[in-house]
């Protein structure tokens, strides 16, 4: 009964949009060791009906406005897997600083329509001029719709409900879908499929956009429901699945990868797929060099030629995160992250969707990312206060033995100095001190940085991907990830969360 009453009062506390009493109610239900899936599935149940929105577009007086993605389910799927990343006393931190977010997350919808309070508001600086009512459910949560015939017609149903934008009954069909239990492997891979194949075709002074955001959504309801078991996870497919069919939805880059892959490849899709040769040094530095530099004929015209010789598609997705990284490192501002790290999270992805699943269509979307992460580059080239910078010892670094480096970078993280956080981590690298501590020195500093779901995301995707990159230039994404804590936006007082977190436990 009482732990009862105590998720009620986290409940009331978060639909109340009361950052500081949610949090003290999770550090509550962390005292007495509740489950961390526990607590993570409490939260899912709490946010779902108010993270969705009607579209994600609007025309507002003839002028369009782009309607954010939730990030609170994002945020708690990362949160599982940077827990073994940071020190151990931190922990619980990823989940805190989720638990931080998710009152500032519900209803963009209204946020931006300054009718509720929240990080959209904050983000755009809206005015609100009444307390906060209750936050809406656009979309009401169904019952599953059975469907008989063989499950490749199922699913290519449920797939054209998506196209067509019929969000209820398509979220109603995939319900049914995952009743199907011998099959739901595969109704999981076309789950992220759906959402992989969704990308603006556009950057330059765009500022409408999906940025993978359904790819991300579809990953977390997996991650998410294999870590709490399907059997108790219904309101996770509440939270993730019904955005997959909801407006604006783009889908000719990937028109572009089936084209390519048809003309130019003879429609091998199974044979290239199972190349398994590695790229030369030579051929990587070549692809990140076209990828970032060049136009995006001679990007296509790379990777054809690059499968044409052999090359395992899995290992040019590698260099294409080196790309990708290097797009974060270019980027100078703080408010001109959005492209890059959107870019990099897709890569990031992809190569789990690559690595989790055999779906039959996956070669297609390596052309994808390479036009996101092409366009990312030439978005960010043709944009005030970025580009190239040169990376310098910070004076004394050189002489710092590993622990004093690692301080020494952890203390300008936190401080947002992005160039002497890349400074600091090559300083480190060209030493060639053990990884491993830097690796946990970089989780542990997104994960002190709060506000932004973001923050620990890109954090995690980077390090997560330089664990299992065979690329010859993959510490560029350890370069990268100081890039992103230090550089990108921050709200407020970005460690508020975390010191709360550590004086409620004494660190």
């Amino acid at each position: 009964m009482a732990i009862t009453s105590d998720y009620a009062r986290l409940e009331e506390r978060i639909l109340a949009r009361d950052q500081v009493g949610a949090s003290a109610a999770l550090y509550g239900l962390i005292k007495q060791k509740r489950p961390v899936t526990e607590i993570v599935s409490q939260t899912v149940r709490i946010h779902a009906p108010y993270t969705h929105v009607p579209y994600h577009q609007r025309l507002d007086d003839g002028v369009v406005k782009f309607v954010n993605n939730d990030h609170c389910l994002l945020g708690e799927r990362v949160a599982l897997p940077l827990m073994s990343m940071v020190r151990p006393e931190l922990s619980l931190l990823p989940l805190a600083q989720v638990v931080w977010y998710i009152p500032t997350g519900l209803d963009p919808w209204n946020q931006l329509l300054g009718k509720a309070p929240g990080h959209y508001t904050r983000l755009y600086e809206i005015k609100v001029d009444q307390a906060p009512p209750k936050p809406e459910a656009h979309w009401p949560d169904q019952e599953p719709l059975r469907l008989d015939g063989p499950l490749a017609e199922r699913l290519n149903h449920w797939l054209t409900l998506v196209q067509r934008g019929e969000v209820l009954t398509a979220y109603r069909v995939f319900l049914g879908l995952m009743e199907d239990a011998p099959n739901r492997r595969q109704v999981l891979a076309h789950l992220a499929f759906a959402g992989l194949i969704d990308v603006q075709d556009r950057m330059l002074h765009n500022r409408s956009y999906t940025t993978g955001h359904k790819s991300f959504r579809a990953r977390a309801t997996i991650e998410l429901g294999e870590a709490l078991g399907w059997n108790a996870a219904h309101h996770v497919l509440y939270a993730g699945v019904p955005d997959m069919a909801v407006g604006p939805r783009w889908y000719s880059t990937y028109e572009m990868g089936c084209n390519v892959v048809q003309n130019l490849l003879d429609g091998r899709d199974a044979d290239l797929l199972r190349q398994e040769a590695p790229l030369t040094p030579a051929e990587e530095a070549m692809l990140v060099e076209t990828l970032t530099r060049q136009r995006e004929w001679s990007v296509i015209e790379a990777l054809v030629a690059l499968l044409k010789a052999g090359r395992s598609p899995r290992r040019i997705l590698d260099a294409i995160q080196v790309a990708s990284a290097q797009v974060i490192l270019e980027t100078g501002a703080p408010n001109n992250f959005s492209m890059s790290q959107h870019g990099y999270e897709y890569c990031n992805t992809l190569g789990w969707f690559y690595d989790t699943f055999e779906h039959p269509h996956r070669l297609k979307l390596l052309f994808v990312a390479a036009s996101f992460i092409n366009r990312a580059a030439e978005h960010q080239a043709n944009t005030p206060d970025n580009g190239r910078r040169a990376i310098t010892p910070p004076p004394g670094a050189e002489s710092l033995g590993a622990r004093p480096l690692l301080e020494r970078l952890e203390a300008t993280l936190l401080a947002l100095r992005p160039d002497e956080a890349v400074a600091l981590t090559a300083t480190y690298l060209k030493a060639g001190f053990d990884r491993a501590p830097l690796v946990e020195t970089l989780a542990s500093a997104a994960a002190k940085v709060g506000n932004d779901p973001h923050n620990q995301e890109l954090g995690l995707c980077l390090l997560e991907d330089y664990l299992r990159s065979t690329a010859a230039d993959r510490e560029r994404l350890l370069l990268a990830s100081a890039q992103h804590t230090a550089g990108h936006r921050k709200y407020g007082d970005h460690l508020e969360s975390y010191r709360r977190f550590a004086e409620a436990f004494g660190l």
